[in-house]
C-alpha cells in the first residue's frame, strides 16, 4: 500500500513508503560493503543482481482517485499528477543506480479500473472497466518508458519496462484462452463484484479460484500472476516489455 508519493496509502495504517525503501537499500548496501571488503567489490557483486520495482498503483488507488481522503484528484491534472510522480521516482531511482543498482526492472501500473473494486464501486453494469482511471494510468505508463529510455543512457544502466497493463488486457480481452473464467470478481470478498469489502478473516473464497482473475478486490489471483510472471520473463509480444524480458536481461 506504499507508494511514489509519502502519504500515499495512509488511510491504512503504518507503511514504509517508496523513498523509505530506497534508504533501506543504501542501508543494505553499506553492510554488503563491510562484508566483501570494499566498495569495488560490492559495486561488481551488485551490477550482476537484478532489481524488481513496481510502484505507483497505490499512488493511484490509495491517493489521486480517492477523494475522501486525499486532495490530490483536484490538485493536479493526470498529466501533471503523473508528472509529479515520475519526477519523484526519478530521484529515488538515480540514488538506486549511485548505490550500485545496474539491471533494474520498472514494473509498470496495471488496470486498476479493471479491479473488482473500482467495478463495483464505478462501473454502471459491474462489467466495463472504469476508463477515467485507466487513461490516468496510461499516461503515467507511457512517461515510465521515457525514464527507461533516459536511464539507459547511463554508463552500465540496463532499465526496462514491464507492461502489466498490456498483459492484462490480453488476458482480459481472452480469458478463456488462459484458462480464466471470472475477469470481474474478486474470488473472496463482499458486495458487488465481491469488491466492496476485501476479503475478511474467516470467509470461504470461491472454489475454483483457479478460473478467477482476481483474488479479492484489488489483487490478481496466483493463477493470473503465473501468466504475467511467465511473460515478465519470456515476453510473448514485443508490446510486453521495453526494452528487454528478465531471460535476457539475466543475460546482459
Amino acid at each position: 500500500m506504499a507508494g511514489i508519493r509519502e502519504e500515499t496509502g495512509q488511510q491504512l495504517g503504518a507503511r514504509i513508503s517508496f523513498s523509505g525503501q530506497v534508504q533501506n537499500y543504501q542501508s543494505a548496501v553499506q553492510q554488503l560493503v563491510s562484508i566483501l571488503g570494499d566498495e569495488d567489490t560490492a559495486a561488481a557483486h551488485l551490477s550482476q543482481c537484478i532489481f524488481t520495482v513496481g510502484m505507483g498503483s497505490n499512488d493511484y488507488l490509495n491517493n489521486y482517485f480517492m477523494p475522501a481522503f486525499y486532495n490530490t484528484g483536484s490538485q493536479y491534472t493526470p498529466e501533471q499528477y503523473a508528472d509529479d510522480l515520475i519526477a519523484r521516482y526519478t530521484q529515488l531511482l538515480r540514488v538506486m543506480y549511485s548505490n550500485g543498482a545496474r539491471k533494474v526492472a520498472l514494473i509498470g501500473v496495471g488496470q486498476v479500473g479493471c479491479s473488482p473494486n473500482e467495478l463495483a464501486q464505478q462501473s454502471a453494469n459491474g462489467v466495463t472497466c472504469v476508463e477515467r482511471i485507466n487513461s490516468a494510468i496510461r499516461i503515467f505508463n507511457q512517461k515510465l518508458v521515457g525514464l527507461v529510455d533516459q536511464f539507459n543512457t547511463l554508463p552500465g544502466a540496463h532499465f526496462t519496462y514491464i507492461n502489466i497493463f498490456g498483459i492484462f488486457d490480453d488476458i482480459l480481452s481472452s480469458p478463456g484462452s488462459h484458462g480464466l473464467k471470472v475477469t470481474n470478481q474478486g474470488c473472496c470478498g463482499v458486495g458487488r463484484n465481491n469488491g466492496q469489502v476485501t476479503c475478511l478473516p474467516f470467509q470461504t473464497p470461491c472454489a475454483n479460484r483457479h478460473e478467477y482473475v482476481f483474488w479479492d478486490a484489488f489483487h490478481p489471483t496466483e493463477a493470473a500472476n503465473v501468466l504475467v510472471g511467465q511473460r515478465t520473463y519470456s515476453a510473448r509480444l514485443p508490446s510486453d516489455v521495453h526494452p528487454v524480458d528478465l531471460r535476457t536481461l539475466a543475460r546482459l
